[in-house]
């Protein structure tokens, strides 16, 4: 493993450590208007991103229509869509079978994201990313529920996916720091047109103390530095290899619950934990297709050359 993947490695793990991280912190923010406080957190944070573009430069070259039309399907599937989609679930499922079905990201990840840069997907990747999977939905509990909450935990499947695979077309050009920083601020405006549409007037109010810390927290670590790593893991990972770390979410909230002393874990957590360590290891192992080329050795062309290999200036 070479310097770039494994600085790759340690940002997927840290960036997925740390929205698992969130469980920390909702009981915090759980009574403020949920669409209007996704508004505040993605505002801050475009605030954040966008001053931290005009300060860095570079040469990244301007978004054009193409890139703004990707942006803003990201915003709305990956940030809005999903949000959304977890907020109806949880009326009619637990939160345990939403993620049982997010977990399964990994899996969709190892098959659609070669194919979206040119290659074919890797056998034991997948193989790897099952094995997360199982060890995500174990730490995680199967849960249960109806249709409709397993309808909308499918909507927020495809928006995790979204989040992933829509970036990878993008980071070449613009790197993650303006992936990261456009995203968020598309996602603010549609975000709060969304909370006026359920909530009306009471989309926002003043914050707690205890809301105003969660909401920080969310801003700068869980949104601004995650999405900042992320968003480098994939360009340096591929999303099938990056993927395989979204099974640490359910870990991390174990994790936090513990550090908290709000909870022991038990045994299925345990096992999880293990399943997911297990299957990124392996995962991590498999070797990954040679820069430029196609598993059959034929050039990849340059809109779809793996985003590891011409990632932008951030």
């Amino acid at each position: 493993m070479n310097a770039s993947h494994r600085r790759g490695t340690a940002g997927a793990g840290s960036a997925m450590f740390l929205v698992g991280s969130l469980a920390a912190v909702s009981a915090a923010i759980s009574g403020y208007p949920v669409l209007g406080g996704q508004a505040v957190r993605y505002a801050v944070a475009a605030v954040i991103l966008l001053a931290a573009v005009r300060l860095r430069g570079g040469p990244a070259r301007h978004a054009s229509l193409r890139d703004w039309l990707l942006l803003a399907a990201l915003a709305a599937t990956g940030l809005v869509a999903f949000n959304i989609c977890v907020v109806e679930a949880t009326r009619d499922t637990s939160p345990a079978t939403i993620g049982t079905v997010i977990a399964t990201a990994p899996i969709v990840l190892a098959l659609a994201g070669p194919l979206l840069e040119g290659r074919r997907p890797a056998p034991a990747t997948v193989l790897s990313a099952c094995v997360v999977a199982a060890g995500a939905a174990l730490a995680n509990g199967l849960g249960d529920g109806g249709v409709r909450g397993l309808l909308f935990s499918l909507g927020a499947l495809a928006g995790e996916v979204c989040f992933s695979l829509l970036a990878v077309p993008l980071l070449p050009g613009l790197g993650p720091l303006r992936v990261s920083a456009y995203s968020a601020a598309l996602a603010a405006p549609m975000l709060l047109a969304a909370g006026v549409a359920v909530d009306g007037t009471g989309v926002l109010r003043t914050p707690t103390a205890p809301e105003l810390a969660g909401f920080a927290y969310l801003s700068v670590v869980v949104t601004t530095i995650a999405f900042l790593l992320w968003y480098d893991a994939i360009g340096r990972l591929g999303a099938d290899r990056a993927g395989l770390f979204a099974g640490l979410i359910p870990v991390s909230a174990v994790i936090a619950t513990v550090v908290l002393g709000v909870g022991r874990p038990g045994p299925a957590d345990l096992a999880g934990a293990a399943l997911v360590a297990a299957g990124v290891v392996a995962g991590l192992r498999t070797p990954a297709a040679p820069p430029g080329e196609r598993p059959d050795g034929e050039p990849v062309p340059c809109e779809a050359a793996p985003i590891g290999i011409a990632r932008g200036s951030a």
